[in-house]
């Protein structure tokens, strides 16, 4: 059984960084492109990044390109989200999910990690 632990969510200023982590287990970890989404309180849920199963292909949204910056280590079966120049806006529950395919439509993907809280204060 695949599981997906999400880390790395927290209280930060703008201006600020995080890193957050989406650690994969139960299942090969090089059969999995992950992206990450966010989700704030009363809005939909929204694509931030995603990368393919070897790495070597990211994608991002408009609103995170330049800022935020997706990477994945097979030795640690964990993909990166480093988020730098947050704003308030940032602010979300991020959740990370695993597929076989590269997408960046949340309703392509099956697997997913519990989310973690991302505060950023003005």
């Amino acid at each position: 059984q695949v599981q997906l632990v999400t880390s790395g969510g927290g209280l930060v200023q703008a201006g600020g960084s995080l890193r957050l982590s989406c650690v994969v287990s139960g299942y090969s970890f090089n059969n999995y492109a992950v992206g990450w989404f966010r989700q704030a309180p009363g809005k939909e849920r929204e694509f931030v990044a995603v990368i393919s199963r070897s790495g070597g292909t990211t994608d991002y949204a408009g609103s995170v390109k330049g800022r935020f910056t997706i990477s994945r280590d097979s030795a640690e079966n964990t993909v990166y989200l480093q988020m730098d120049s947050l704003g308030p806006e940032d602010t979300a529950v991020y959740l990370c999910a695993a597929d076989s395919l590269f997408a960046c439509s949340s309703y392509h993907y099956d697997l997913w990690g519990q989310g973690t809280q991302v505060t950023v204060s003005s």
